[in-house]
């Protein structure tokens, strides 16, 4: 999904003499975010892909559920919040990703970047707002597509693996899900506020998810655990696991908050390098 040519019409709304109160600042971000066609689309297909592969993984195995072998029937049955979620969170997490980068690449790749400095010349605040702007709406539709995937998971499975809110861990591991997509998201943007190229950090956040994690569990020993445990999308996925499994180094709330964590230092980062670079 490339940035559009709508980025550059996006209104900014004006900060008188650059002293307007953060309120006007997420207003303006806000404004921007919204005025983004990828921003629709992404999020659509943030919705189609978790709830039609959720959908899709569960129907086939219930419908398949003799066929599929005892050991992956125990595997189901021992944590079905996984088996709901995870496959879909693969894919939907692309899209946040990608979201998340062009956020801010698609302001430089347009020149709008300048626009908004000329309006907020305060960089740190800008970057600040433009975070808390994306993380609300990322959390709100994360959560709503990740209760609405459980439930769609649990009711297809539910004469198979029966799973309810109420069973232990998996209320945390539901919320924890449009939890991890939030933060995801904030890590995308703070690459793509370093790199400033779009296609350049997307791979790079790609490059944790699909590269280094597969990679790390080839690893031997408790080296391996360790450094698979706190590369950070992996240890952010913790939080969505209802079952400590062999090797694991982290707890799920240990694991999401080294997942915090590396977006923090990465935010911080980008904001260095936005108040010392030029637009």
């Amino acid at each position: 999904m490339m940035p559009t040519a709508s980025v550059e019409s996006a209104r900014v709304p004006q900060v008188a003499g650059g002293r307007g109160n953060f309120g006007h600042l997420l207003l303006s971000e806000w404004t921007k975010l919204r005025s983004v066609r990828s921003t629709v689309w992404s999020l659509i297909l943030l919705v189609v892909l978790t709830l039609g592969i959720t959908g899709l993984i569960t129907g086939l195995t219930s419908a398949q559920w003799n066929k599929i072998g005892r050991a992956s029937q125990i595997s189901i049955i021992t944590n079905p919040v996984s088996a709901i979620l995870s496959a879909s969170l693969e894919f939907g997490q692309l899209t946040i990703i990608v979201l998340g980068v062009l956020v801010i690449t698609s302001e430089y790749s347009t020149g709008a970047i300048r626009a908004s400095l000329l309006a907020v010349p305060r960089r740190i605040p800008m970057l600040a707002a433009k975070a808390v702007t994306f993380a609300i709406l990322v959390f709100v539709l994360g959560e709503i597509v990740s209760f609405a995937a459980f439930f769609l998971g649990a009711t297809i499975l539910h004469s198979h693996a029966p799973v309810s809110l109420s069973d232990a861990g998996v209320t945390r591991a539901v919320v924890g899900s449009g939890l991890y997509l939030t933060v995801l998201g904030l890590f995308a943007m703070a690459v793509g506020g370093l790199v400033r190229h779009t296609a350049g950090a997307i791979t790079g956040v790609i490059a944790f998810v699909i590269v280094l994690e597969p990679l790390s569990t080839l690893i031997p020993g408790t080296w391996g655990n360790h450094i698979h445990d706190y590369l950070p999308t992996s240890a952010g996925r913790l939080i969505i696991s209802t079952v400590r499994v062999s090797g694991q180094v982290l707890s799920p709330w240990q694991g999401f908050g080294v997942f915090c964590l590396w977006t923090a230092v990465l935010l911080a980062a980008a904001g260095i390098l936005l108040r010392l670079r030029d637009a």
